[in-house]
């Protein structure tokens, strides 16, 4: 039958997880760090999930489709639902909606705290130790792939290791560049796919790796540099190790 039901657009879409929560039905899941319909039949019509879609990926449109079976639609949820009164399990976290940080507006209270004395002393730490952290989330397993914030970005690719070993991590290396991080020891993935989906896929402009000096950081190095060549672009690529004793060496 042809029925009205929705259609996400992938290229749009960043992977936010809002739609999920939207839903009542539990119609849409994230896959590949893209919003999917599960099924046709699952999709009432109704679109209750296009309001909260931060880039307008979602849209009607009218198609052949498989009736809305409200029998499928509940043992679908029960699968999904914890017995009892509680509410369902979120199935995306919350904290892995992408977004931009604006380090100005806290430089601009610093710059207001400054004037009033008695925030001096408190003014001075604000601006020595305020972090630098352009965009959210940080975790390479967690970014999509086509955030805007990668747009033209000075993208900063790092064990996470790195910031806790060196103290002046956020000036030094985080200032003015996106960040993505991760440890290709204990994160049971190969980077090079998403990063290559990265650069493939935005206008980066250059890539900062920071490694530690540990064999086993080796490998964000590595995914980084195959990543930009199975990319087919040149973008610039410049390695710090940094030391277990916090020291900073580049290659």
């Amino acid at each position: 039958m042809v029925r009205q039901k929705i259609k996400i657009d992938e290229d749009k879409c960043n992977g936010c997880g809002l739609c999920t929560q939207a839903c009542h039905e539990a119609a849409i899941t994230i896959s590949g760090g893209k919003a999917r319909l599960i099924k046709d039949d699952y999709c009432d019509g109704l679109g209750n999930c296009l309001p909260v879609c931060p880039v307008g990926a979602i849209t009607f449109e009218q198609r052949e489709a498989a009736m809305f079976d409200e029998f499928a639609v509940k043992a679908n949820l029960s699968s999904v639902k914890p017995s009892g009164d509680e509410q369902p399990p979120s199935r995306v976290c919350p904290g892995s909606m992408a977004h931009s940080i604006d380090s100005r507006q806290a430089e601009k209270q610093t710059d207001i705290d400054s004037a009033v004395p008695e925030n001096a002393a408190m003014s001075v730490l604000n601006e020595l130790f305020m972090s630098k952290l352009q965009q959210w989330p940080v975790q390479i397993r967690l970014v999509p792939v086509n955030a805007r914030y990668f747009e033209d970005a000075d993208l900063l690719v790092s064990a996470d290791c790195c910031a806790y070993a060196y103290g002046g991590f956020h000036r030094q290396f985080m200032k003015n560049r996106i960040t993505i991080i991760g440890c290709p020891k204990l994160d049971d993935v190969d980077y090079t796919g998403k990063l290559t989906e990265i650069f493939s896929g935005n206008a980066i402009k250059s890539v900062t790796v920071a490694k530690m000096e540990v064999p086993c950081c080796a490998g964000i190095e590595y995914a980084s540099v195959y990543a930009i060549k199975a990319s087919g672009k040149k973008i610039p690529l410049q390695v710090f190790i940094i030391t277990t004793e916090g020291k900073v060496i580049c290659e």
